[in-house]
Order: C-alpha cells, then sequence, then structure tokens
C-alpha cells in the first residue's frame, strides 16, 4: 500500500512539474523577436497574407515579428530551414499547398510534412476557377466534357506539380475526359495563353482569374472549393456538377518545427486566428479572391495528413515526377 501511495505520488509530482514547466515556457515567450519564414518571393497571396498579419501578430505577442522570404525548389527551401529550425517558437514558416505536395513529386525532399512539423492554424484557402477561353463552344462543365468527346480538349497551368495541373489531373480520372496538358513557367502566361485563345482551358487561382472573368476575357465554368465560396458566390463547384469530393484549392497555414512546445503553438494559433478573424482583415483577403479559415492547430494537422495522402494518389496514378 505504501510503495502504491509512493508511486501515485511521485506520478502527481511529475504531472505537476510538467504542467508547472509549461506554464512557465508559455508565460515567458516570447522574449526575443521572431521569424517568420515565408516560402515565396515578395508578392503574391502568401507574401500578402504574411504582411496582414505580421504587425498585428508583433502587438499581440509583443515582440517584432520578422518577415523572411525564402523562395525556390517550390518551396522546399523554406520548408527545409523550418523543419530544421530549433523548436522554440522564434522559427515557424507560412507554408503553401506544396508542402504537401511536394514529397511525392520530387525525388528528394528533406522534410515529412506531418513528422517534421507542428500545425498552427490554415491562413487561408485559394480556390482554382475552372475557366475556358469566350470561343469554347461550352457553357457548362458537362458541356465540356461533351465536346471533349469529340474533339482534344487542352488545358494550360502554371507548370508541371502546380496546383492548376494536379487539378487537370484529378480532373482527367474523375470525368474520364482525355486532356492535353500544356504546362507554361508561371501563372501570368499560362492565362495569357488562355485570354489569347492559344489554349482553351485551364485552372487558374480565383484571385488572377476573377478580374478576367469579370472583364469578358474569359468565361468561368466552375469553382473548385468544396463548397461555395464567398470569393465567388455565384459559381457552382466542380463538386456539386456531379463529382463528389473533387476539391482543389491553394491553401496557406503556419507550421512550426516538430516538438515546439504546446503552450507555445497555442499560443501562435489563439493569436493569428484572432488576427484572421478580425472583419478588417476578412474583408481584404477576401477581396483578393482568399477564403479566410484560422481553425484550430488539430483540424490543420488533420488537413495537412489528407492533403498529403490525396495527393500523393493522384500524382502516382497520373505518373507525375520532378527532379
Amino acid at each position: 500500500m505504501g510503495q502504491s501511495h509512493s508511486a501515485c505520488a511521485r506520478a502527481l509530482a511529475i504531472t505537476l512539474f510538467a504542467a508547472a514547466a509549461g506554464n512557465a515556457v508559455a508565460q515567458a515567450y516570447p522574449g526575443k523577436p521572431i521569424r517568420m519564414l515565408v516560402a515565396v518571393p515578395p508578392g503574391g497571396p502568401a507574401d500578402t497574407l504574411a504582411r496582414l498579419v505580421a504587425p498585428k501578430l508583433t502587438e499581440g505577442l509583443g515582440q517584432t515579428v520578422v518577415i523572411d522570404n525564402r523562395p525556390g525548389a517550390n518551396g522546399n527551401i523554406a520548408y527545409e530551414t523550418a523543419a530544421r529550425a530549433a523548436p522554440d517558437g522564434y522559427t515557424f514558416v507560412l507554408a503553401a499547398a506544396g508542402v504537401s505536395i511536394n514529397p511525392s513529386l520530387y525525388r528528394e525532399v528533406r522534410f515529412d510534412p506531418v513528422k517534421d512539423f507542428a500545425a498552427i492554424t490554415q491562413g487561408i484557402s485559394v480556390p482554382n476557377i475552372f475557366i475556358v477561353h469566350p470561343s469554347v463552344p461550352a457553357a457548362s462543365v458537362k458541356e465540356l466534357i461533351a465536346l471533349g468527346k469529340t474533339r482534344p480538349v487542352n488545358f494550360a497551368s502554371a507548370g508541371n506539380g502546380s496546383s492548376g495541373h494536379l487539378a487537370v489531373e484529378l480532373f482527367k480520372i474523375v470525368s474520364g475526359m482525355p486532356l492535353a496538358h500544356i504546362p507554361y513557367k508561371g501563372g501570368g502566361p499560362a492565362l495569357a495563353e488562355v485570354m489569347g485563345g492559344q489554349v482553351q482551358s485551364m485552372f487558374s487561382l480565383a484571385l488572377v482569374a476573377i478580374p478576367q472573368v469579370k472583364a469578358g476575357k474569359v468565361r468561368a465554368l466552375a469553382i473548385t472549393s468544396a463548397k461555395r465560396s464567398r470569393v465567388a458566390p455565384d459559381l457552382p463547384t466542380v463538386a456539386e456538377l456531379g463529382f463528389p469530393g473533387f476539391e482543389v484549392i491553394g491553401w496557406f497555414g503556419w507550421l512550426a518545427p516538430a516538438r515546439t512546445p504546446h503552450e507555445i503553438v497555442t499560443r501562435l494559433n489563439g493569436d493569428i486566428v484572432k488576427v484572421l478573424r478580425s472583419p478588417e482583415t476578412q474583408e481584404r483577403l477576401i477581396a483578393l479572391g482568399c477564403e479566410p479559415v484560422g481553425n484550430a492547430s488539430r483540424d490543420f494537422a488533420a488537413f495537412v495528413s489528407t492533403e498529403r495522402d490525396k495527393w500523393a494518389a493522384v500524382i502516382k496514378q497520373a505518373g507525375i515526377k520532378l527532379d
């Protein structure tokens, strides 16, 4: 009985010590400036999001949040840097969807999107718009599929392995429609070719497609989010047009190195979500064609894992490989 009582007392003491240590870590944090790695160059949705959030996060944390753009290798440089950083809350990364996709695309990737990171929160979701040149005789996705069975339909993308390319491959799988994929060096050149009529269609990020749709330079057929988006509320989703489960979004969210103390991740989550939920931030992001998210750490972790598995299967079936 004495031994059992002693063991219980020891276990309780260890639990109390761990809780006190965790509280001490949370209270002492942050004690110096914080580095937010961004996996893209200045400009574009991720960098805009970082620059919207960093000043408010600086106010909330009481320490300067410094943006460190680390573009290159489709984001892999930033992700590897973040994965190897000290797990102390002073370095984290604003990651793009590529963090989940790249390990299946590239032969050598030195990080695991699930094991090497502690998820903080998803920042935004950026749906793709399924667009065609106005000369294409199809006013709906159904009509385009019917057209594709009578003659070849080609799709532009921002490049092999891009969100738009993966959307093409997934659509090819679910629709059974034969498609010719034409990769470009970036979304801008690809969209220009569709607007010029050299290529018939593409899945283009909403924030760049919507102005061209409004100008009548391209026709929008659908949006690739799981449900209708505030970005383009009148556009049907590909899923509701007969392809349940079809979802292809660009997304950005914050990841800390694995083993970052839970208390610090919780603190960062609370402060970032507060910024994302402010009416001012929401209005700005929706105007840019982005859907604000701001979810729980566990939900973002589950999402990163689901995205990794989903795209690994599509990439394998399509036989895509990048060096």
